[in-house]
């Protein structure tokens, strides 16, 4: 299999020769001079919590996902209705996730470890996530506790994901700003259930994703 690294470097380098960077760049030169550049977009929300998740709801329903907001005490009760309306019994989840989230009568299957086939049998995943970002209706997820490796959550049909309110962000470069501490992992960005269309404008779903998005807004 290809080394990913070494095809990035690659492309790192074709980059640097294009814009007549030196090998043996000062990386401290280089990093005042990005950390010099203007910035004059908007970097800071501005709404108030209440409009913060009233926008992120509304983007992600634009989307075609399901949204509902909860109290933390009823995460687990939330996530029985949604899968058995939803008819999902055997459900994959990673490392990490809070065992109180889990109702009885599922299947939860630690599946970090599964391959695309295993993963493939399974009826859905349900994770947690990193942050969220209200303008874009991005949610994210890094290879991390309750999350777990991007496969987990690209293979299976359905994911139904738990995002608290204090992980909801407005803008993007604030979004970009909470995921600096872990910017090395492994990260997945995803605005609601996978869709894309041809080049006739024919929509199908679940091409690079799960089709089916549920998304429980914890408060």
């Amino acid at each position: 299999m290809p080394n990913s690294s070494d095809a990035r470097d690659a492309i790192f380098s074709s980059i640097r020769t294009a814009l007549q960077v030196p090998a043996n760049a000062d990386t401290a030169a280089v990093a005042a001079e990005y950390a010099a550049l203007p910035r004059l977009y908007k970097r800071e929300g501005t709404m108030n919590s209440e409009a913060l998740l009233d926008l992120f709801t509304h983007r992600l329903v634009e989307y075609d996902a399901g949204v509902c907001r909860i109290s933390a005490e009823n995460i687990s009760r939330e996530i029985a209705r949604i899968l058995g309306e939803r008819g999902r019994k055997r459900i994959a989840i990673p490392d990490g996730l809070p065992p109180e989230w889990l109702p009885a009568g599922f299947d939860f299957q630690n599946a970090s470890r599964f391959n695309e086939h295993q993963l493939d049998q399974l009826e859905g995943v349900l994770t947690g996530c990193t942050v969220a970002c209200a303008e874009t209706g991005s949610i994210v997820l890094q290879n991390a506790a309750a999350q777990g490796p991007r496969s987990l959550t690209l293979v299976p049909d359905f994911h139904l994901c738990v995002v608290f309110a204090a992980q909801v962000v407005e803008t993007v470069p604030e979004c970009f700003a909470r995921l600096d501490a872990t910017a090395a992992l492994p990260t997945t960005f995803f605005s609601g259930p996978s869709a894309t269309a041809d080049i006739e404008m024919t929509r199908i779903k679940g091409v690079h994703g799960p089709r089916f998005l549920d998304v429980l807004l914890v408060l």
